[in-house]
């Protein structure tokens, strides 16, 4: 999908947020380090990703590389900024009796895919070197596909994802905030599951849970399938349409040490379709009638990012730059007020006013 800016007629890319599902994957979420350098780092490695991307890529041109690159709330507002995408904002913490969808740190995001995990080793390894003292790391997960799209739960996951242009339409931001098209927003959880007493669980009760059965992939007939199921509670209807997200879930662990987890990652136009099932899981619907999924799997991670499109990132060089000039007091002469100053610094690239072209 491209987008066309109004007034200059730059086109904007998205990112590749609505990549094919790969064999693997690596998670990074990364703090920024509070020393203005390290802000200039970063905001210098951002236009100069889509270079290390095809450096990386070109080494195997069938391997299906891709990478997504998010910001958290707070290093936005740091590195961009008071001019933000419309619903950014904090992951929202949710707890409902001993249920707990927990809140984490998180100010850079990375979602690397590829048909190996050679490739998405080392472009996570070129980003590090690139990004070193600038950030440190929180969290890194390596997802793999397990056998038929399964998580270690058993059951098929995604199978409701949208495709082709509905799954465009679901995660790229449109004409609702022009400034930011073609952005997406990117929720995370890393779930741990307790395996032992899900496997102690017959199938038929698994099954209700999940409301699939699990061999076959089938969602359960309504008559049957329990209101409290994860495939009734996570879908949103909204004036007689359901609205959809993407979701890459991988699963990951470590058997040695019992770990054994789903890394969640659901992309959309708006955080707000995600939030509803999280509270719908957690808190119930009506409250009370929560997901049972939860009584055997615990969110021990929870970020909400923004994704920005490939055409935002290759032009924040330019307006760093534009940042640091605009941010030296004003010259007496100049006659401009520091108001004005600093809304000059707002205009990130060449994006604003961008309007959808077919």
């Amino acid at each position: 999908m491209t987008l066309l800016n109004s007034a200059n007629k730059v086109p904007a890319e998205p990112q590749a947020v609505a990549a094919p599902l790969t064999r693997a994957a690596i998670f990074l979420v990364l703090k920024m380090n509070s020393a203005a350098e390290g802000r200039d780092t970063i905001l210098a490695f951002c236009p100069d990703l889509s270079g290390i991307f095809r450096a990386v890529d070109f080494r195997n041109l069938e391997g299906g590389l891709s990478c997504v690159m998010g910001f958290g709330s707070g290093a936005w507002e740091a590195l961009f900024g008071q001019l933000r995408p419309a619903e950014l904002h904090p992951f929202r913490e949710i707890r409902a009796a001993t249920r707990h969808a927990i809140s984490t740190p998180g100010d850079l995001f990375f979602h690397i895919r590829a048909k190996g995990m050679d490739l998405c080793f080392e472009l996570a390894s070129q980003i590090m070197a690139r990004l070193a003292g600038a950030v440190s790391v929180i969290d890194e997960v390596q997802g793999f596909r397990y056998f038929d799209d399964r998580d270690l739960l058993g059951f098929v996951d995604g199978t409701e994802n949208p495709r082709g242009d509905e799954a465009v339409n679901a995660v790229l931001i449109g004409d609702e905030d022009p400034v930011f098209t073609c952005g997406s927003y990117v929720m995370v959880q890393k779930y741990l599951h307790n395996l032992d007493a899900w496997n102690a669980l017959p199938t038929e009760a698994q099954e209700r849970i999940i409301g699939r059965k699990k061999l076959s992939d089938i969602e359960l007939d309504d008559s049957v399938k329990p209101t409290s199921a994860h495939s009734a509670l996570t879908t949103i209807v909204e004036n007689g349409e359901e609205k959809k997200i993407l979701r890459d879930n991988m699963p990951f662990g470590r058997p040695g040490h019992g770990e054994f987890g789903t890394y969640f990652i659901g992309y959309s136009r708006t955080p707000r379709i995600t939030e509803q099932m999280l509270e719908n899981m957690f808190i119930g619907r009506p409250p009370g009638n929560y997901d049972r999924i939860l009584d055997f799997s615990q969110a021990v991670t929870g970020n909400l990012f923004f994704a920005p499109s490939a055409t935002f990132l290759d032009n924040v060089g330019q307006d760093a730059a534009t940042r640091r000039a605009s941010s030296a007091p004003p010259a007496p002469e100049s006659g401009k007020s520091g108001a004005s100053a600093a809304d000059s610094s707002l205009n990130i690239g060449s994006l604003k006013g961008e309007t959808p072209h077919e």
